[in-house]
């Protein structure tokens, strides 16, 4: 599997000359973009235009089931003074595509094959195919991204959006760790807590695998890698901020 955005950058080029808005390119990339679909390799010059076409860098935060993730990111958000998407990203889906959020929420960041879809489309009328979740997903990620000032929460945003235009940041911490933050600041009993981050990072894991045919705990797909084991989050989005400064020439 080809990754997304080459196949966006196959066509991006003739969207270019065609002169269309932002938001027609993204519709018209993503109604050429099939699940799955090869695509030709894109030129060097390509790459560079489209990387180029971002006028304002933004942040990717992949996250550990309770390694701190979410309070990190808001913490950079106010910081940096930049939008903050996690489940408003459904917000946005739902607004998109007249879904209800409810429906969206429960196939949010979770793998799924066709024949579940299947099964499931024939027992629930408003259930969401995960084409149709994937691409309105991959949309306003990428919408969110052009508009730049933005730090969003896990989905494989890292994957979706170009990584020369945006800080990636991974937020770790050992499994023991991410356990006992969710006994201490949740009120789960142990062994419920073992339960909920081992669902949620499978969850996490498989939805990148499926979609983007990667390993979400690679180090390679980040410019930044935090264990949040002995930081608080106001200290690891400290580090996270001046990371962003850095690459971003904005010291």
């Amino acid at each position: 599997m080809l990754s997304l955005n080459c196949c966006i950058l196959a066509n991006f080029r003739y969207y270019m000359d065609m002169k269309f808005s932002y938001e027609d390119l993204i519709s018209k990339f993503m109604t050429a973009l099939r699940l799955r679909e090869t695509a030709p390799k894109s030129k060097p010059e390509e790459t560079q235009t489209y990387i180029d076409s971002f006028p304002e860098p933004f942040i990717t935060i992949a996250r550990d089931p309770g390694s701190g993730g979410k309070l990190i990111g808001q913490e950079v958000a106010r910081e940096l003074g930049f939008a903050f998407y996690d489940h408003e990203l459904l917000e946005e889906i739902a607004k998109s595509t007249k879904m209800r959020q409810s429906v969206l929420n429960q196939v949010d960041e979770k793998s799924r094959t066709a024949l579940q879809d299947l099964i499931q489309g024939l027992m629930n009328p408003n259930y969401v195919s995960d084409v149709t979740y994937f691409s309105q997903l991959c949309k306003v990620i990428l919408s969110l991204a052009y508009k730049g000032k933005v730090v969003i929460l896990g989905r494989g945003a890292n994957f979706i959006t170009p990584f020369a235009r945006g800080l990636h940041v991974r937020i770790t911490a050992p499994t023991q760790v991410c356990i006992q933050r969710a006994i201490d600041y949740e009120g789960h009993a142990p062994e419920v807590a073992r339960e909920i981050v081992k669902k949620y990072e499978t969850d996490r894991r498989e939805f990148v695998r499926q979609y983007f045919d990667k390993d979400i705990k690679k180090s390679d797909y980040y410019d930044l890698v935090i264990n949040t084991t002995f930081y608080t989050p106001k200290e690891a989005a400290a580090i996270v901020t001046r990371a962003f400064k850095k690459k971003f020439n904005l010291e």
